[in-house]
């Protein structure tokens, strides 16, 4: 089988999980016989066509004021510019519909589609090609994608411009997918709230990760509690350091790994603490390793957190996830099991689960078996199988 696969961010240029997931799918089905492309756009002006562990990466560069990467550098100016702008991009669908028809494949599966614009599922459409959406965020129904407000608040009810938005997002990509899919049963609900895609098939498909076939041993000498992710308050990385330095044991480490536009405000929150440590950002081994040193892992996040990798990625180094109650969070973590909830923003509950755990680090053994146990649930083989059964029913149609 040909199949297409289109994300916004692919490797070697990545920002978050999502282009990662996308990666692993492209190369597990290549490795699995099929016959694997992907469109992505370009990092620069140029654009080309290049090959990454075997699966053919075109790279275009639809006009825009910027390209996709550049994105979180702009002023708030220019993002309103580049966001009108990538609504309806007609040189997109000229240079998507072009390879699409160069290539012909048997299936085309979207992924994030900011830079392409809503054009890119006509696109599709127009070559009559099966489409497959992977919802990754909230990117249909927020221009922000995160479903909150300016001052970070929760979005309940949205502005007039956000109501405009849906109305012509919801035009635009009605009747253009035949199968939407999504890591988190919380985005599939959210999305038919706003009425999205309510004949559409769907699957709710979590992420997949490759096993490890033993459990990593964990030294409880000294506490080593871990963050990883994007170094923006939406992630709620200030509950974390604020509650972290409330505690007053010196056998605890915090080591924040990652970075972001509020690096420098974290840094002068976490003051002159010599438990707390930044490491910057990692490569994909080093942070991997991390995970594996980590006695726990915590998600403080403050928005409607689809399915975080770090989570997945947590449990299958056999370490527990203290996490907020929001969006998909609650699907993987499950209290007292492989790790532990909190109401989003509150410092005070974080500080006395943390609390909780340092003083009695044995709580630790059984939660590290429940995280060890739920990653089996999250094989990557289990991913591309869901992917080829679905590509398989809607090429047979």
């Amino acid at each position: 089988m040909k199949i297409c696969i289109v994300s916004n961010l692919y490797p070697p240029h990545v920002i978050g999980g999502a282009e990662i997931i996308v990666a692993k799918l492209a190369e597990s089905l290549t490795e699995r016989g099929h016959e694997v492309l992907v469109i992505t756009t370009s990092p620069e002006k140029e654009e080309s066509i290049d090959s990454v562990k075997g699966v053919k990466v075109h790279r275009i560069n639809p006009w825009n004021v910027y390209t996709v990467y550049d994105h979180q550098d702009k002023s708030a100016t220019k993002k309103a510019l580049w966001h009108s702008m990538d609504i309806w991009n007609l040189n997109s669908l000229q240079k998507v519909k072009k390879i699409l028809e160069n290539e012909k494949p048997d299936v085309v599966h979207v992924n994030n589609f900011k830079g392409f614009s809503m054009s890119l599922f006509k696109a599709v459409k127009d070559c009559d090609i099966p489409l497959v959406f992977t919802a990754h965020d909230c990117s249909l129904i927020c221009p922000r994608a995160n479903l909150l407000h300016a001052n970070g608040e929760i979005c309940e009810d949205p502005q007039m411009v956000c109501n405009v938005y849906r109305n012509l997002q919801r035009r635009l990509i009605k009747g253009k997918v035949d199968w939407l899919t999504a890591p988190s049963q919380f985005i599939i609900n959210k999305l038919k709230s706003c009425n999205f895609f309510t004949d559409v098939k769907t699957s709710r498909i979590p992420l997949g990760v490759e096993l490890g076939s033993e459990r990593f041993t964990k030294d409880y000498q000294t506490i080593d509690i871990a963050y990883m992710g994007g170094l923006n308050r939406i992630k709620g990385v200030q509950v974390l350091i604020k509650a972290f330095r409330e505690i007053e044991n010196d056998d605890i480490r915090l080591h924040i790994y990652g970075k972001g536009i509020d690096e420098d405000a974290f840094k002068k929150m976490a003051g002159d603490d010599p438990r707390i440590i930044f490491h910057g950002y990692l490569k994909r081994d080093q942070l991997l390793e991390s995970y594996h040193k980590a006695n726990l892992t915590v998600l403080p996040s403050i928005c409607y957190d689809n399915s975080p990798m770090m989570i997945y990625e947590s449990l299958t180094s056999s370490t527990p996830v203290v996490a907020s109650r929001i969006g998909g969070i609650p699907e993987l973590v499950e209290n007292e099991y492989n790790g532990y909830l909190f109401q989003p923003g509150n410092e005070k509950e974080l500080q006395m689960i943390l609390e909780k755990i340092i003083e009695n680090p044995e709580s630790l053994k059984p939660l590290e078996k429940g995280a060890f146990e739920s990653a089996s649930r999250y094989s990557l083989e289990n991913y591309v199988k869901s992917f080829e059964n679905i590509y398989e029913t809607l090429k047979s149609q």
